[in-house]
């Protein structure tokens, strides 16, 4: 798009020659439930190694990840507990990136010499594409989503046979390597997880893009400034021919240090970041006209209108999309490109997704809101009045903010979880004088959605949007939106039979 903007250099990670696995005794920590460990056991043993599975839950708890390895060839199960002789004799550890890096067994396999590693480094070791990769608190997985799709469409243009994605949003690309190529790119979203462990190998992308920061993950972190160094891998190995997006309405992100080209995205009208002069901005807004963006690039401004292309709501959607337009602009791709992958997006799973219309209401299903951010996002966007379902599991954050926008900005408001009591005690204490939501506690996930439907009425949205993780109800974030998507699809064929 610009003669003058230096092309990011499509370079795969400078790694030391990725070890041979064949032969090796490999123990895998935490088989999980969500994928990522499974494929790297099958990845583990295709290659020859002599793998051992271990996790503390029994077996009628892995059910489904035990079915993907029945013709897996694994030298044995240790399920229900742990062999402390797993970690003390092995060549390599596999730790499930869940599994805190002060865990007892890695300290015994780093006491001794083991070296530890996990999927996405198994991966990324032995990638020869370079990589997109998008972290934040929150929008991560739309943001990785959008880029994706904008190179997805650009495939076979020159530079670039074929876009991949994976990472934390759900899918190993393990099983793909031999098909990827150095012509390709590899689009990733990345937890805080998956890169404290990538800081260990002096790892950051060729094009990183934070979407903003804020205190999550506590739980698993020791405090917020070691949360925020292993977002800060992002940049900290970058070298002066990446990219590095960040977002200028973000004053912590913006003073995270890298030697990468910097552009920037903003949508507020107070930029934390004076010096990043190139990337996408919105303009000021005239009555009664969408807000416009412009794309300003050192011999060029285009102007976008960004808002109006894309079918998704909430403003914080505008602004995922700005992160991938400006990613998109150091990739040479045209755009009506752009402009027509965003105008095709559709919502993520569990991300302010419509699940349904019943009896005159709207559901929504934004089981992704882990952090009270996101869930005040979910909030914001809709001007209907809300019947909101939050709370979960307690991940040691302060979730002050989230209620005082609920004491505001709900009619009801139903409760689940650890959390409840909190968040209600906090209720209490913004809600306004001889106002606020209708506050219900639930038992359940049925006796939640049930109490929240029979104190919905017709015009109204019903919005599951926690603000909260989800292991105490619920196996994580995907089962608590089926759950929920269930209900909805249970409720509507009772009210037409009816």
């Amino acid at each position: 798009m610009s003669k003058n903007l230096p092309q990011f250099q499509k370079r795969a990670f400078t790694r030391r020659a990725a070890i041979s696995l064949a032969g090796r005794h490999v123990t895998v920590l935490g088989l999980g439930t969500l994928g990522g460990a499974v494929e790297a056991v099958k990845f583990l043993a295709a290659q020859g190694a002599i793998v051992t599975v271990t996790d503390e839950k029994p077996a009628s708890k892995l059910a489904a990840s035990l079915a993907e390895l029945a013709q897996i060839p694994i030298h044995r199960f240790v399920l229900g507990g742990h062999d402390d002789d797993d970690f003390r004799k092995a060549d390599l550890i596999v730790a499930n990136p869940a599994v805190r890096p002060d865990h007892r067994l890695l300290k015994l396999a780093r006491d001794g010499g083991i070296p530890i590693t996990t999927e996405v480094q198994l991966f990324l070791e032995r990638c020869p594409a370079p990589v997109a990769a998008v972290t934040g608190s929150n929008g991560k997985s739309t943001t990785t989503a959008m880029l994706h799709r904008i190179c997805e469409m650009a495939s076979g243009s020159p530079g670039l046979r074929r876009a991949w994605l994976g990472g934390n949003i759900g899918v190993s690309l393990l099983d793909q390597l031999p098909a990827i190529t150095s012509d390709d790119l590899v689009v990733m979203e990345l937890s805080s997880f998956q890169l404290y462990w990538l800081n260990q190998i002096e790892w950051s992308p060729s094009i990183a893009i934070v979407t903003n920061f804020s205190a999550n993950h506590l739980d698993w972190h020791d405090g917020l400034d070691d949360y925020r160094s292993a977002k800060q891998t992002m940049f900290r190995w970058q070298n002066e021919s990446d990219v590095a997006v960040i977002n200028l309405d973000d004053p912590d992100v913006c003073q995270w240090p890298g030697p990468a080209l910097r552009l920037g995205f903003q949508t507020g009208s107070n930029c934390s970041d004076v010096t990043t002069k190139y990337g996408v901005f919105s303009e000021s807004e005239k009555e009664g006209c969408l807000p416009s963006q412009i794309l300003r690039l050192p011999d060029a401004e285009i102007r976008l209108a960004a808002s109006s292309w894309l079918r998704v709501k909430g403003e914080h959607n505008l602004q995922n999309a700005m992160a991938a337009i400006a990613a998109a602009s150091v990739m040479d791709i045209p755009m009506e490109v752009i402009e027509t992958a965003l105008r095709s997006y559709q919502a993520l799973p569990h991300r302010l997704e419509f699940v349904g219309a019943c009896a005159g209401r709207e559901f929504y299903n934004d089981s992704l809101a882990t952090t009270p951010e996101s869930a005040i996002l979910g909030l914001k966007a809709f001007s209907q009045p809300v019947i909101l379902l939050a709370g979960g599991y307690d991940k040691g954050v302060d979730l002050s903010s989230m209620s005082k926008v609920i004491s505001k900005a709900c009619r009801v408001v139903v409760l689940m979880g650890q959390t409840a009591p909190a968040i209600h005690e906090q209720i209490e204490q913004y809600r306004p004088s001889g106002g606020g939501p209708e506050v219900i506690f639930a038992s359940s996930p049925h006796d939640a959605f049930t109490k929240a439907w029979e104190n919905s009425q017709p015009g109204e949205v019903m919005l599951l949007s926690p603000g909260c993780a989800s292991y105490d109800w619920f196996v994580n974030f995907r089962d608590r939106g089926e759950q929920f998507r269930q209900f909805v699809i249970e409720l509507a064929k009772t009210h037409e039979e009816q």
